[in-house]
């Protein structure tokens, strides 16, 4: 998605695109264990040099997808993001947020997603916005309940990483009107 230069004001942070002169701060971020283990594999660690330019460069999320830094203290800290379905599924986005360790133990993250859902459906004409959670990340879950998702079931045995399977529950928050 082209940088519309999109700037969202919260509570103790902004959510921007992403900028090339992120590279240090996504590095010092994005390289822990525990951000990526509740991540897809695209989100690796190590979290490498390699792999912070080729984001920054947009070579790791899918064409359309619409992700903003979450910026703290004049830092890129995180990332939330929506990647829009294609054909019967247009009007459904998947979302898809990381923090860095740091920050967490703050309700940031359900700030963040209180700003980000309701603009991002509005901006992509969504009727849907959907996001899995991997089966032991509770505090993800608890952001998206306290932003009114709704979970909808589980998918089990869905997600296998670091030898170990898991499985996926998925929330959604719907409307069925556009403004």
């Amino acid at each position: 998605m082209p940088d519309r230069g999109y700037r969202l004001q919260g509570e103790g942070f902004v959510l921007r695109p992403w900028r090339s002169d992120d590279l240090e701060s996504l590095l010092r971020h994005a390289n822990d264990a525990d951000v990526s283990r509740g991540l897809r594999d695209r989100f690796p660690y190590p979290y490498t040099r390699e792999d912070g330019e080729a984001f920054l460069a947009g070579r790791v999320l899918a064409p359309g997808t619409l992700n903003l830094a979450i910026e703290i203290g004049g830092q890129a800290c995180g990332s939330i993001g929506a990647q829009p379905g294609v054909a019967e599924r247009g009007h459904t986005a998947e979302l898809g947020y990381w923090l860095g360790r740091a920050c967490w133990g703050r309700g940031l993250m359900t700030g963040v997603v209180d700003l980000f859902a309701p603009w991002v459906m509005d901006e992509l004409r969504l009727f849907r916005l959907q996001a899995g959670v991997v089966d032991f990340n509770l505090g993800s879950a608890r952001v998206l309940e306290k932003n009114g998702f709704q979970e909808e079931g589980v998918e089990r045995c869905a997600i296998y990483k670091c030898g170990v399977l898991h499985d996926l529950r998925r929330f959604a928050r719907v409307r069925t009107r556009l403004p």
